[in-house]
């Protein structure tokens, strides 16, 4: 879910880039590189992200052990 936040944000910083649209505030195409960088990074670290519980026994198939 992460990775897709961070696309999005790619893309509207990449659009402001294009167009040269600096937001008030301070807010520029870089930032939100930034941004996307960081939320991909907690993507890769595993934020976000099913739990073992629900997310990998359902994915095998199998049915959780007690």
């Amino acid at each position: 879910m992460l990775a897709v936040v961070a696309a999005i944000i790619f893309g509207l910083g990449f659009l402001l880039d294009l167009i040269g649209v600096r937001i008030p505030g301070g807010f520029s195409g870089m930032t939100f590189v930034l941004l996307g960088l960081t939320l991909l990074a907690l993507h890769q670290a595993g934020v976000g992200t099913a739990s073992i519980r629900t997310g990998y026994s359902n994915w095998r198939g199998g049915r959780a052990r007690r």
